[in-house]
């Protein structure tokens, strides 16, 4: 029998594909979107759209993982989504056609569902499989290392490359990270045992419980979007602010990165879904602070609350799911992510419209507060409803 690969290995492998298919073929945008608006005809509605195809392709990419289980073919697609973000992100260079920006921009929320969904899909199996701890959060920190990365290569071509050869340099970068998400990523073993002879088996939650969740990650999916695409953009437009964008965005990243190893700590201790109830209400205060006073203190600390809180998030709900899946965590991921989806295909445009009319983006951003406090209270009613089961149990 072949020696498993080391942890290390498997969880570096993820690492560089989450920073791969999100923090460039995705992330990149944001910081460039102000950058391509300047020497473009892209408009503010414009960009909104091309957020949104995007999430269509995030969406498609979320539907086809919840439809599979075989874990063979989850790995084929994983691999794919490698060389669809290489090719997307050199895609957005090639030409100034909104058909062409949208293509692609679908295609890299393909690649991007490829490495969040069915990529950290494989790696738990593979945690579950090996006997180690039922956590995501080492994994997920390529979420705000990619994110970080994005930020400070934009900022450092900024002055030296167009936005076309930004892009062209962001790709070379992927290759160099594409070689160790595709060969420490070790190929699936389908065995309905771990390595210590313990059978895998599914348990899956109720139904009303499930339902109340996912609406809740749907109002989650608003809160993010609206800040993850045009946080560049809302800093920038604030004239004692301008030139502060892209540090907003590195400062998002730099607070992602280590922020789901503190929230692994925080849900030990308090449970899965107290600390998603934290994380929801922390990030209403993210959003809403900037409309209240957009100095830069305030609009840096509303960019480090964002960035610490909506990778929680996602890493606390991904994670709890997966868990009552060993057997296939990508399948009810994907399931889970398609009503995160819905809620990013609708916002960007919706905001970028709003912001075109108005001249602010103030109007969506309490939009996305109120969504998100409806969001906090169904996690909420499941704490209470935990609580209760608990006690009745006793």
């Amino acid at each position: 029998m072949p020696q498993a690969p080391s942890h290390f290995k498997v969880l570096f492998a993820g690492i560089m594909s989450l920073i791969l298919t999100l923090g460039i073929a995705r992330f990149a945008y944001t910081p460039l979107l102000p950058i391509m608006q300047a020497q473009t005809l892209l408009g503010d509605a414009t960009g909104g759209w091309l957020a949104t195809f995007n999430y269509m392709g995030y969406m498609c990419g979320a539907l086809t993982a919840a439809m599979i289980s075989n874990l063979q073919l989850k790995d084929t697609l994983y691999r794919i989504g490698l060389i669809l973000a290489l090719v997307t992100t050199a895609g957005m260079a090639l030409s100034e056609s909104l058909w062409l920006w949208g293509i692609m921009r679908f295609f890299a929320g393909l690649s991007s569902a490829a490495g969040l969904l069915i990529g950290s899909g494989l790696i738990l199996n593979w945690l579950i499989r090996h006997n180690h701890r039922m956590e995501l959060g080492i994994h997920f920190s390529g979420l705000g290392l990619g994110i970080v990365l994005s930020a400070v290569a934009v900022d450092l071509m900024a002055t030296h490359l167009t936005w076309s050869q930004q892009w062209l340099a962001l790709t070379a970068i992927g290759m160099i990270l594409i070689i160790p998400a595709w060969n420490w990523l070790p190929r699936p073993d389908t065995s309905p045992f771990t390595t210590s002879g313990v059978k895998m088996e599914d348990r899956p939650p109720e139904t009303k419980w499930m339902i109340i969740l996912f609406t809740s990650y749907f109002c989650a999916g608003f809160g993010y979007v609206i800040s993850a695409t045009f946080l560049v953009v809302i800093v920038e437009a604030e004239p004692a602010l301008n030139g502060y964008g892209e540090p907003a965005w590195l400062v998002v990243g730099l607070a992602a990165a280590p922020a789901c190893f503190i929230w692994d700590r925080i849900a030990r201790k308090t449970g899965e879904l107290k600390a998603l109830a934290y994380a929801f209400a922390l990030q209403i205060v993210g959003i809403i602070l900037p409309t209240f006073d957009p100095s830069l203190v305030v609009v840096m600390f509303s960019a480090a609350l964002y960035g610490g809180t909506f990778i929680g998030i996602v890493s606390l709900m991904l994670t709890m799911i997966g868990k009552f899946y060993p057997t296939k965590p990508a399948k009810p991921m994907g399931k889970l992510t398609l009503s995160y989806g819905v809620a990013q295909i609708a916002a960007p445009a919706l905001a970028g419209t709003l912001a075109e009319t108005s001249g602010t983006y103030n109007g969506s951003l309490y939009l996305a507060a109120i969504i998100m406090a409806i969001g906090l209270i169904l996690v909420l009613y499941l704490v209470s409803h935990e609580t209760k089961l608990r006690r009745a149990a006793v």
